[in-house]
């Protein structure tokens, strides 16, 4: 198996030195063609994961799913975009015009932007930033934005009460989010990607640290907004939420940028959890190395799948609990042992060092589930329930 990546660049180079490009500016050239390819490919890949959820999510709730559209309905989302984009864009007349056309935008791009940074294999990269663990969430946070955008431009009531929503559920879950980053970044030594890839050679921190990797699935999963955490959209109480107003390609760009998020946090998930490209063979066949990002990235992206055909919606009460009362507070405990057992056993055997991490992550997840059951369950009129009504009958 040769390098595909390795072809593709000499043969592009070569066409450009034909064309009489000059030698300084080929590396230039080739960054941006890599970054629009990334971009595009993103965009792409969209068509499939749609179809892919949809057939997952129907035999999970004993359904079929898409199969009319080409064969195994492989091309029903394509003519869904075309419906999509044969729609009238309506926009709210009392509306900001600007601010309406501009939130879609800026949410799929937000999503687009998090691939320039992404490890796909040995040396395949967008770019390779010396803060990329921390471009990741400062990044992701432009889909906020644009969500804020999308429901304060509308001039609609039950789209701004959803903004309000992303503003605390989206900005609360964020901080767990970045705090199980910092595990990773902490037993790297390093915020680059590829160097945060090159430590987990011997063990994935997926296997050491499983519970900042829960504790970042779960975080980002509520920061996409997608289900048990889908309070943004909830229909039973804010109608659409915060695309209520949405109509046509515009209202299908804001789903793109959701299942294009979705699979990007399984593939964040893969590098700072479980190894990247990392494989037999992968460091001197990148080709090889980037089928295993992609199952990893994949198998990442299942269990999100997974959560969302499966768990029922929780009340918004109790996901900003879950959120403060124990993620939190777990992290903040978590890290603090990582960082002593990092620095107190930086001379020790290796299984030694890897069994202490894993120790630390068992006791910090037993704290947090017994600090679950002690929760306070507030009764639907606000408040605690008195003992004669926790009882069942």
């Amino acid at each position: 198996m040769g390098d595909v990546f390795a072809t593709a660049a000499d043969w592009i180079s070569s066409i450009l030195a034909r064309l009489g490009i000059p030698d300084p500016a080929l590396p230039w050239i080739l960054a941006v063609a890599r970054a629009f390819l990334l971009g595009v490919s993103g965009l792409l890949l969209v068509v499939f994961l749609i179809w892919f959820e949809r057939k997952i999510v129907a035999r999970m709730q004993d359904r079929i799913g898409p199969n009319r559209v080409g064969p195994y309905g492989l091309l029903q989302t394509i003519a869904d975009v075309l419906k999509l984009m044969l729609k009238e864009d309506l926009v709210p007349l009392r509306g900001d015009r600007i601010l309406f056309h501009l939130a879609p935008i800026l949410t799929v791009m937000s999503v687009v932007g998090l691939w320039a940074v992404i490890p796909l294999a040995a040396g395949v990269y967008g770019a390779d930033l010396e803060v990329g663990a921390l471009y990741l969430p400062a990044a992701a946070v432009l889909a906020t934005l644009g969500i804020l955008m999308a429901g304060w431009s509308s001039d609609n009531k039950f789209a701004l009460m959803s903004a309000f929503r992303a503003a605390a559920q989206l900005v609360s879950y964020a901080t767990p989010a970045m705090l199980a980053l910092l595990v990773p970044v902490m037993l790297a030594g390093t915020l680059r990607l590829d160097g945060i890839i090159a430590a987990q050679d011997g063990m994935w921190y997926g296997v050491t640290a499983p519970l900042a990797a829960l504790v970042f699935l779960t975080a980002s999963l509520a920061e996409v907004g997608r289900a048990p955490f889908e309070l943004l959209e909830a229909e039973s109480e804010l109608v659409a939420g915060f695309h209520t107003e949405y109509s046509g390609i515009r209202f299908g760009m804001f789903f793109a940028a959701e299942f294009l998020h979705a699979f990007t946090i399984g593939s964040i998930t893969a590098v700072m959890f479980l190894g990247g490209w990392q494989g037999p063979g992968a460091a001197r066949y990148p080709t090889l190395g980037a089928v295993y990002f992609v199952v990893k990235s994949f198998a990442a992206y299942f269990l999100l799948v997974w959560a969302r055909a499966t768990l029922p919606r929780v009340r918004i009460d109790r996901m900003l609990d879950f959120c403060w009362k124990v993620l939190t507070p777990a992290m903040l405990v978590l890290i603090g042992a990582v960082a002593v057992i990092d620095r107190a056993l930086a001379g020790s055997p290796f299984w030694a060092r890897q069994g202490a991490l894993l120790g630390a992550n068992v006791l910090v997840a037993a704290g947090a589930v017994a600090l679950l059951g002690r929760s306070p369950h507030p009764s639907p009129q606000g408040g605690r329930m008195k003992p004669e009504q926790e009882r069942t009958p």
